[in-house]
Order: C-alpha cells, then structure tokens, then sequence
C-alpha cells in the first residue's frame, strides 16, 4: 500500500543514498517529499526545506543526516508525529530516539533501500 514518505537529508547528488531512496520509494509507487534547506527540486520533486512545513500526515520519514543535526531536529520530529521514523545507517541519534520513545512515535534502525527491495518497507 502507497505510503506518504519524507526524506529527511534529500540529495540532488544521484550516488548518495538519499537519492538513491527518493527514486527507489517512487519506483514502488509511494508518494516522497525530499527535505533540503538549499535545494528547491529534487528528481523533479518539490523539495520541502524544512520539515515543519510539511502539511498533512507522514506514514514514514527515512532520515538520512547525521546525530549531531538530526537530534537539534528532535522537538520538529515529534511534531511531525509521523508514523515511524526510519534511522538509515550513520543516522542513528541517542538524542532523537529519546525524544521519540518519549512520545510514542516508532522507530527503526534499518537501511530504507534494503526494506524496499526485499519487501519489507509496508510491514
């Protein structure tokens, strides 16, 4: 089933795996919204800079940055609610997790690209 997903640390760089997700998550037909702050598109995608300015639900948000920025993000994280939050390898955040586990949100040490390709993502 077609989720909504953010990409949290988009590139417009094709090799970064970031991208790589972004065109991956649309070949399986979900619906992506890349977020940069210096970046306006994105794979012909819309870039959101910010994702407090994402309107509407999330049912996942891969994060693709590293602690030291993701765990500053925290508060806008579990303000988005979103679903689950996907920690990509080198994404993990002591930080974030707290704020995450204290609020309920679900998440997940796990590679995006490698759920999608086997299967996993919509479980």
């Amino acid at each position: 089933m077609p989720q909504r997903v953010a990409v949290l640390g988009a590139s417009p760089k094709r090799d970064r795996y970031s991208n790589q997700a972004i065109r991956l998550l649309g070949d399986y037909g979900h619906e992506v919204i890349p977020v940069n702050p210096r970046e306006q598109e994105i794979e012909g995608l819309p870039v959101v800079p910010d994702i407090s300015q994402i309107e509407g639900r999330i049912d996942s948000l891969t994060v693709y940055l590293n602690p030291q920025i993701s765990s500053k993000m925290a508060q806008d994280i579990v303000t988005l609610n979103p679903g689950r939050v996907i920690l990509n390898p080198g994404a993990e955040s002591p930080d974030l997790e707290k704020a995450l586990n204290e609020n309920g949100i679900e998440f997940l040490h796990a590679c995006t690209l490698v759920m999608l390709r086997t299967d996993q993502f919509d479980n």
